[in-house]
């Protein structure tokens, strides 16, 4: 009896495991296609839905409590073009940023082109810099606004030819940008960048630069420089950043960051030893760094998102968002911590 529950268990889990694997490959498919086929992704923009920007600040509303990403329709895209007087053709400066698992496109289009407040007034919501939206956005908006504005920004920038000058042409779903005299194809790109939470055992080292939100603290983080691996750039950056020496590290997970440009954070924990924990901080570089006990950074979850100010001036601690690795980071050293004998 025993073995035939455990094959039925297995078969609907197995059953489950196909229909979520054909799913996901179905979109990959569907999404190469999107890439490689104007023809097809023009299709897709006839029924796909856009997130709007306005020079590359995502268009959001406030729903209760919460602030989303809405999707606009390609009918609510071409009305709102025809009261602004423009061309529907507009719509082909999108970019693709995905699609749902029922294969529906996703586009973003920055209207900066357009008058801000008038489309914030017809649309009833505001557009929002990335970073402060980072820290207002609920649900599955994060990761797809990262990815829709480091595309948006490349294609600004990327609009010449390297080599011959001359302009260069997206295809229509905005993967790729092709000189118009060679024929030479420019791809997006994204720079390598460490990102490391170090630890002498009991406390976590955080840091913060002058741009940060009031009293916000995160990881290092740094870029690899040319011919370095990871450890290196880990040990290099530790080094410079705060005068400490790396004694072991370890890998965490990785995700895109659309800042300062399009980065791959690759996420790291390191240790240095106890005894050897004094912080000499490069103001070239950071602001401020401080090591940090347990019972402040769960303190500091507590109050989140918004820091508090202090009788001396000072603001308390304030951590990343949840959707940036680095909050992720600092979930996984309380959970060592607490899996740590005293």
């Amino acid at each position: 009896m025993r073995a035939m529950i455990y094959q039925g268990v297995y078969r609907r889990t197995s059953s489950l495991w196909c229909r979520l694997h054909s799913t996901y490959v179905r979109k990959m498919r569907y999404l190469f296609e999107l890439k490689e086929d104007d023809g097809i992704c023009r299709k897709a923009q006839n029924s796909g839905t856009f997130y709007l920007f306005h020079n590359l600040s995502p268009f959001l509303k406030k729903v209760g409590s919460k602030y989303l990403a809405p999707q606009i329709s390609v009918a609510e895209m071409k009305s709102m073009l025809g009261k602004f007087k423009q061309n529907e053709q507009m719509i082909e400066d999108s970019v693709l940023i995905g699609c749902s698992d029922e294969c529906m496109a996703y586009f973003a289009l920055d209207l900066g082109s357009l008058e801000k407040s008038v489309i914030e007034s017809e649309l009833k919501g505001s557009f929002t810099e990335l970073r402060k939206a980072f820290f207002q956005l609920d649900g599955k908006d994060a990761p797809l606004l990262s990815s829709a504005q480091a595309l948006l920004r490349w294609h600004d920038t990327h609009q010449y030819c390297s080599k011959t000058g001359q302009p260069t042409q997206k295809n229509l779903a905005g993967s790729k940008r092709v000189c118009r005299t060679n024929g030479i194809i420019y791809y997006p790109q994204m720079s390598p960048v460490v990102i490391t939470l170090v630890s002498d055992g009991s406390r976590c080292l955080l840091a913060r630069q002058a741009s940060f939100p009031k009293g916000m603290y995160s990881a290092l983080a740094g870029f690899c420089d040319v011919g370095e691996t990871l450890e290196e750039t880990v040990q290099r950056e530790v080094a410079e950043e705060v005068g400490l020496e790396v004694e072991s590290l370890w890998y965490s997970a990785s995700q895109h960051w659309p800042f300062p440009n399009s980065s791959l954070m690759i996420a790291c924990h390191a240790m240095v030893q106890p005894q050897q924990t004094k912080i000499s901080v490069n103001k070239l570089e950071l602001e401020a760094a401080g090591w940090f006990s347990l019972e402040e950074i769960m303190e500091a979850f507590g109050r989140e998102p918004k820091p508090l100010k202090q009788e001396d001036g000072s603001f308390s601690l304030c951590l990343p968002p949840k959707w940036a690795i680095a909050h992720q980071l600092i979930q996984e050293w309380i959970k060592l911590q607490a899996s740590t004998p005293a």
